[in-house]
């Protein structure tokens, strides 16, 4: 159970009239989104062949219903069953294996229909020859400057600096790993060439006065 919901002392109560003792009574200082619950970890070490393991709701074993699952079907092998007082639901009866089952029946199905619908969208796109993942942030004057500079002879690092990609996606556009993907900027109205040769100008000047 946790302290940190409202009704403290109702948890309290419905664990005893359900028969367990305060000795075996687990609390959590935790809130409902952390794993990290250090009462229960210790309870579900403890627990053996022929225990009943009894939550007040099911939120206080399993923050989603795939790790619930998990839990109470771990425990199931170690001959350990599972009972939740506010939802009824008790693996010790037919009725409550019944019911545990058919709620982990229909989130595999759920995750296999989610599955199947981003395998269905992805042979979608990849029909239409679209690229996958994520749309690039390189624009079309950037993509032309990119190998531009590098038929100039400079480096990756260089041309990163110069059009304010990173080296990664630099290199990617070399690569042509990213080239469906460019952009045009209407921004851009000056000719990419006469560009190119003004910043490889002006790399050359900063070479030699570096040299000099």
């Amino acid at each position: 159970m946790s302290t940190l919901d409202q009704n403290t002392a109702l948890q309290f109560d419905a664990l005893r009239r359900a028969g367990v003792d305060d000795e075996h009574i687990v609390t959590d200082h935790a809130s409902g989104s952390r794993t990290d619950r250090p009462g229960l970890a210790r309870l579900l070490e403890r627990l053996e062949q022929g225990d009943v393991l009894t939550v007040w709701k099911l939120d206080r074993l399993g923050r989603s219903l795939k790790h619930l699952i998990s839990v109470v079907d771990e425990l199931g092998t170690r001959g350990v069953e599972f009972r939740s007082l506010t939802e009824s639901l008790d693996t010790t009866t037919p009725g409550g294996w019944l019911l545990f089952h058919v709620m982990a029946s229909v989130a595999q199905f759920e995750r296999e229909m989610t599955a199947e619908r981003t395998r269905a969208a992805l042979a979608a796109v990849r029909a239409k020859g679209a690229p996958l993942g994520r749309p690039s942030r390189v624009t079309a004057h950037q993509f032309r400057l990119v190998h531009e500079m590098a038929g100039a002879g400079k480096t990756q690092s260089v041309i990163a600096s110069t059009t304010g990609l990173s080296r990664a996606v630099v290199g990617r556009v070399l690569r042509g790993e990213i080239a469906s993907l460019a952009r045009f900027d209407p921004e851009v109205e000056s000719d990419p060439v006469s560009i190119v040769s003004a910043v490889v100008q002006d790399v050359r000047l900063d070479e030699m006065k570096s040299d000099g």
